[in-house]
């Protein structure tokens, strides 16, 4: 047991959860990183038709 006294629940505060400010910012900064990787590996993939095309035996 500590001496620490209890933390008394702040309102709207859910401790973390789902639907509380810091959980929409996480989930906000996954959904970016998410799609700059997305986007680049399609950019990528875009690249490689276009070298490929440019430089295929004709």
């Amino acid at each position: 047991m500590t001496d620490e006294p209890a933390k008394t629940p702040r309102a709207g505060d859910e401790g973390g959860g789902a639907g509380t400010e810091e959980y929409k910012e996480r989930a906000v900064a996954w959904r970016v990183f998410v799609y700059v990787v997305a986007g680049h590996v399609f950019a990528g993939f875009l690249w490689l038709l276009f070298y490929l095309g440019a430089n295929a035996p004709k």
